[in-house]
Formats: C-alpha cells, structure tokens, sequence
C-alpha cells in the first residue's frame, strides 16, 4: 500500500515548527497509538534501538516545561509532549539482550545470531563515544515522528531549546539508564499562530540536490 506522490509533498508543506497550540485539542487515542508505533517502528544503527521516548500528557508536569524550555510554551499548551531520550551507554548485555530478541521474534535456533552478535559487541566495546552516537540515532526518531504526524494532520514542533539536565530531573532520569536529547511537541496548531499562514521558505532544489 503506499500513497499518491501529491499527497506526501502536500502535507510535508502543510507541517511546520508550530509555535502556538490550540490546548483545548486533544490527539484522539487512536491517533496517538498510530504515532507511539511510527516511534517504535524507527529505524537505528544496527537495529540496537539505544533510546527510550517519554510521552507526557500529564497537565501538572507539563506546566512545569516552559520554565525548563527557554519559556517556549509548547510543551504546556501541545496535547502530547514527547522526550527522546539516548542511553548514555551500551555494553555486551544489552547486545545480548537485543540479539535474544532476534532469536525469539523470528523463531530462530539458539546460537543462530552469534556471529552477529560478536560482530556487534566488538563495534560496541570499541566505542567511546556511545552518547553521541545513540544521540544522534534519536534524531532519526524524531524525523520519522515528524513526518508520521504530518501524515496524519498532526502537527508538531521539534525542540532542541530544552535544558536537558533539568528534563532529566523532572522525569526522574538523572541517574539513570537514559537522558533526555530533545523534545516533541505534538498537537494541533492555533488559529493565532502566525507561521500557520506563512509560506515555507528553502533553498531551490538545484542548490540542495547534487545528483551524481
């Protein structure tokens, strides 16, 4: 199944930065799975999924957010507010873990991704930059999120002006697993948002395509 080739480039001009939410609108449940799985579905190096996304609904803890995002009001006023958040490191076990996995999804044999996996934990433990790395698999997360709700007639507002070590704090990450990279806000734009009505403004073509 895929879609008209119109409708992928009308609703990629129709997304923008949303700056203003209308936060009397709410993602309808449905939706909202639709999206959580789009996340799910993103694809990583190797296949190792070193993040962990953290969906906020909670009218409290999203009130706090502004204070801690530059004083952006997205993250209140959006009616999900998604944290990626990188592992800060990966080790043989969570290798093993995500080769187990392999083995038990596709019905495999014991021992049938080994090789693989030796392959993997060598990449790994050869590695000093593990957090930088998982960061930078998050942005493909939040490209395909992006994307997926603009599909679907969500609109939404990546967010790298967010302090991260006080995200961390307010969800109870800072001496965990994981930390926060950047935010999502998810909703639906107000009619008093001024760049609803401005055109999207890039570089022609030739200058951004190299065809070769």
């Amino acid at each position: 199944m895929t879609i008209e080739n119109k409708t992928l480039l009308e609703q990629l001009h129709w997304r923008y930065a949303v700056k203003q939410f209308d936060a009397s609108q709410k993602i309808d449940d449905a939706t909202w799975e639709a999206l959580e799985q789009a996340l799910v579905l993103s694809p990583s190096s190797y296949g190792l999924q070193p993040w962990k996304f953290f969906v906020i609904t909670d009218q409290a803890l999203k009130d706090q957010m502004p204070a801690i995002s530059w004083n952006q009001g997205q993250p209140r006023d959006c009616s999900h507010m998604v944290v990626l958040a990188a592992k800060k490191s990966l080790d043989a076990t969570y290798v093993q873990e995500y080769m187990d996995h392999i083995v038990a999804t596709r019905q495999l044999e014991a021992g049938a991704m080994d090789g693989y996996r030796n392959v993997l934990v060598k990449t790994v433990e050869g590695r000093d930059d593990h957090l930088d790395w998982n960061a930078r698999q998050v942005y493909i997360a939040l490209g395909q999120l992006m994307v997926a709700a603009a599909m679907l007639g969500v609109d939404t507002c990546p967010m790298e002006g967010i302090q991260p070590a006080a995200y961390d704090e307010l969800l109870g990450l800072s001496d965990g697993e994981f930390t926060s990279v950047v935010g999502c806000a998810c909703g639906y734009r107000s009619e008093e948002d001024p760049g609803a009505t401005n055109a999207k403004v890039r570089f022609p073509t030739e200058r951004i395509i190299a065809r070769v």
